[in-house]
């Protein structure tokens, strides 16, 4: 199956986010960069689980969920 755009612009977020997170370790600003790490890579994860959905509001109830 062809990669959906919202699957490719989910991956360069999650890119982002880690790069943002590696300047705030370096800024020593671990408590709110961990969080950020968390919360930013956790939308491509969604997505990806709303590809699997069983069924149409499934997958729509996994999408909001991502967004």
């Amino acid at each position: 199956m062809p990669e959906s755009i919202v699957q490719r612009k989910s991956f360069q977020f999650a890119l982002d986010i880690i790069r943002l997170y590696q300047q705030l370790q370096e800024q020593k600003e671990y408590v709110i960069s961990k969080q950020l790490l968390r919360s930013g890579t956790s939308i491509g994860a969604n997505v990806e689980d709303a590809g699997a959905g069983q069924s149409r509001s499934d997958f729509i109830s996994k999408m909001c969920i991502a967004s």
